[in-house]
């Protein structure tokens, strides 16, 4: 068990602990969702995908958030992860991200999913 990211306390109040799976999708969600420059001593830290959120959808802006998912995921997570894929699907105003991943020393086990949607504007 590893405390869970972000911490937080639990129901006994408490330093909240998570098991393997949960801690790697809180590190990636954070990787996501942090703006590069947001971290003072770790100023590149993040993806910038944020800066897509009021963007025009369509393919193109699938593409570019498919391209710094992937690489945001893979500079900082790749010491914990393997990625197996990144898709993005726009359709209409949603942008739907989908990421394949493996625990690494358990490739062998079936990749995990994780979802995100969010919106752009139309």
């Amino acid at each position: 068990m590893r405390f869970g990211f972000p911490l937080r306390l639990d129901a006994r109040g408490r330093l909240a602990t998570v098991d393997d799976e949960e801690y790697l999708r809180g590190l990636v969600e954070a990787v996501l969702f942090t703006r590069p420059g947001e971290r003072v001593n770790r100023p590149d830290f993040g993806s910038g995908v944020d800066r897509l959120v009021f963007a025009p959808s369509g393919d193109e802006l699938a593409g570019v958030t498919q391209s710094l998912v992937q690489a945001a995921v893979q500079q900082w997570l790749s010491d914990l992860l393997r990625v197996h894929e990144v898709r993005v699907e726009a359709r209409d105003a949603v942008l739907d991200v989908t990421i394949r991943y493996t625990p690494l020393g358990q490739e062998a086990a079936e990749p995990r999913v994780l979802r995100l949607t969010g919106r752009g504007t139309p």
